[in-house]
């Protein structure tokens, strides 16, 4: 991009101002919701991550910058397929972690063990601390507190799909991701070190990663590898 393309400095700090109005509107779209499926709250989602992205490829473009809100685009995924009006929606998580500090997990997993008298032992090794640490906290608290028990974020992702029935109780539990239809996606959250690869260039010196910004929503489950190819 040439220096005359590029953003000015106000038009970047408007589009910020833009995504804290989009913000706040969502916050309360949120604290007064008729139920957990008011369009309001849907309509404020849609625009906040509409001015995150804008702001994010203008901070690009002007600073040669980005946010932490990372999606692969909507091009990037095969068409939807699923029912216009589902009845249902499936909600599948990953968030991967690296077991960087052993030594601060099974501290944690042997505190376990003294609070709760169970699993005894359990904690001398990496996966039965992991089995302790999981049994006791939600993934949820795990993800907000992962270095305080040693563990490093890898990349996560949050698919959401639609159906036209709810699963029967038990149906799906030994094989929760074994057959998963991406053109039943609805959406989809993505956060990957990857995007903030600015080393990748091929011959002609163009990014081989192409940057692709989105609101990231942040929850935790197991997921078979979905990837993502950019």
């Amino acid at each position: 991009m040439s220096d005359a393309a590029q953003p000015t400095a106000a038009e970047v700090r408007a589009a910020a101002e833009a995504v804290k109005t989009a913000l706040d509107r969502h916050l309360a779209a949120v604290e007064s919701r008729s139920g957990d499926e008011d369009p309001a709250v849907y309509e404020a989602f849609n625009q906040l991550a509409a001015a995150a992205e804008a702001y994010d490829e203008l901070l690009y473009d002007r600073y040669d910058e980005v946010t932490p809100f990372e999606i692969p685009s909507a091009g990037d995924a095969p068409p939807y397929t699923g029912p216009e009006e589902p009845s249902a929606v499936s909600v599948l998580i990953r968030r991967d972690y690296a077991v960087a500090e052993p030594q601060r997990l099974r501290a944690h997993a042997q505190r376990i063990e003294a609070a709760d008298d169970e699993g005894a032992g359990a904690s001398g090794t990496v996966h039965g601390a992991l089995g302790l640490l999981f049994g006791e906290f939600e993934p949820d608290e795990i993800a907000s507190r992962h270095a305080e028990f040693g563990l490093e974020e890898g990349d996560s992702t949050l698919w959401v799909t639609a159906s036209d029935e709810p699963a029967e109780p038990g149906e799906w539990l030994e094989a929760p991701f074994e057959q998963v239809d991406t053109q039943q996606v609805v959406c989809r959250f993505d956060v990957s070190a990857v995007f903030d690869d600015d080393e990748d260039l091929d011959d002609d010196g163009e990014d081989e990663l192409e940057e692709m910004p989105a609101l990231v929503l942040d929850e935790d489950e197991d997921l078979e590898p979905l990837d993502a190819d950019r």
